[in-house]
């Protein structure tokens, strides 16, 4: 077997710590009725259909809910990749992701719900403060390295790191979202797909890629963090492409020497150099100098106290999502499924 085989089939041997005391009990409904639920304030929009906070009429508990159309699905043909993420979501239970609690469907949809996370967009909170200081990248940075730790142990790639897709939850701790582009793999994969600011050279090659991708990225979520823009941006994509081939850092004077070598070891085109791909694993990430005051059990079991505190006003508090009251409500599609498409969503 080639080094670069034996680097993208290694499992990390960790062992993966649990949280003592959740900071609530995670529901798990499984398959269960849309009609259960009451549909309130829509959170966002997406290509095939909507999120809507919820609530569950017997209990009052409140989730989020997508809501998908299924004639938008069928004509992106993106029904394999909806299975997919479905199928993953099912499988992970991590208190730092926005985890699936239930589904269900009817003839126009298919409903997701998911737990509901009211602090709002960390996008927007990078976006406002323009950038953090390395100690709030720092804690950030460490809350998605124990989450690639986890899905790495069930060899889960995330493939679509970056701010738009973590929520803080009404403490100030991450939730990572949006499982679209997460796949389960053996070895290598060589789907194209991803944000153009984070992806790793050997995506943009074509020469199949794994877990290694995720730390690349890692690596762009903290360059961005702490610079308030990733490393290869450029309003032209390909632009962006050849930047992260040509692999050529530039740092602003705030970064430490520590923030600065960890970033380079992570941006490393070479797979058999790349940070978090070597022997030692995660490890040698969670062991390097920039995390050398980083109590990784206290991380797990979020003892530490957030940089960033959303303000809400209670478990449903929708204030800190943009709003979308004047959308009009959902209609029925005017595309009426055949039997045999309707036969698609059978085993959802």
């Amino acid at each position: 077997m080639s080094v670069l085989a034996r680097i993208f089939s290694r499992r990390i041997i960790t062992a993966i710590p649990q949280p003592e005391e959740p900071v609530r009990a995670r529901v798990k409904l499984g398959k269960c009725k849309i009609d259960e639920f009451e549909l309130g304030t829509i959170l966002g929009t997406g290509s095939f259909g909507r999120v809507y906070l919820a609530s569950r009429k017997a209990s009052k508990e409140v989730f989020a809910i997508k809501v998908l159309s299924k004639a938008l699905i069928i004509n992106q043909k993106q029904i394999s990749h909806l299975k997919s993420e479905k199928e993953i979501l099912q499988k992970i239970d991590f208190p730092f992701i926005v985890n699936l609690v239930g589904y269900s469907q009817d003839s126009n949809y298919v409903y997701l719900i998911m737990d509901y996370v009211c602090g709002g967009e960390f996008f927007t909170y990078l976006r406002n403060m323009r950038s953090f200081d390395e100690d709030t990248a720092r804690f950030y940075a460490a809350q998605v390295l124990v989450i690639f730790e986890y899905l790495h142990s069930m060899d889960i790639i995330y493939r679509d790191l970056k701010p738009e897709n973590i929520l803080l939850d009404d403490k100030g701790n991450i939730k990572l979202a949006d499982f679209g582009f997460a796949k389960k793999i053996d070895r290598r994969t060589y789907t194209l797909c991803g944000t153009p600011d984070y992806l790793a050279p050997e995506i943009i090659l074509g020469k199949g890629h794994g877990k290694p991708v995720d730390w690349w990225a890692f690596g762009v979520l903290i360059y961005e963090m702490m610079a308030g823009c990733a490393p290869f941006y450029d309003n032209d994509p390909m632009a962006t492409y050849q930047k992260i081939l040509s692999g050529k850092l530039v740092f602003p004077a705030s970064f430490s020497r520590s923030a600065k070598d960890l970033i380079r070891k992570l941006l490393t085109a070479e797979l058999s150099k790349r940070l978090g791909c070597l022997k030692g694993g995660v490890d040698d990430i969670k062991n390097h100098s920039w995390f050398a005051n980083v109590n990784w059990e206290n991380i797990m079991k979020r003892r530490e106290s957030p940089p960033i505190r959303p303000k809400t006003e209670g478990p449903d508090d929708t204030s800190n999502f943009e709003d979308y009251s004047n959308l009009e409500p959902l209609k029925e599609d005017e595309l009426v499924l055949t039997k045999e498409e309707e036969n698609l969503f059978r085993d959802l």
